[in-house]
């Protein structure tokens, strides 16, 4: 689950931008998204690379395993 630091939920967030990215034309290497937090104006961008070996989240949001407080 992404959700907002700022909030604590992934209710508001919105994909602003999304990149796919395959190498071979088959299989998808990596895949980059824009978050924009619609009731904070919080903005990060989360990265998923190459089976999961490599994750990226830069900014106000944050990846959680657990489900979120407010949904």
């Amino acid at each position: 689950m992404i959700e907002c630091t700022n909030c604590e939920t992934a209710q508001f967030l919105q994909i602003t931008q999304s990149r796919v990215y395959f190498e071979d034309g088959e299989m998808i290497n990596e895949i980059t998204e824009q978050y924009e937090c619609t009731l904070c104006s919080g903005e990060g961008r989360y990265t998923y690379s190459e089976g999961g070996e490599r994750t990226s989240v830069t900014g106000d949001v944050q990846v959680t395993k657990e489900r979120p407080e407010f949904a």
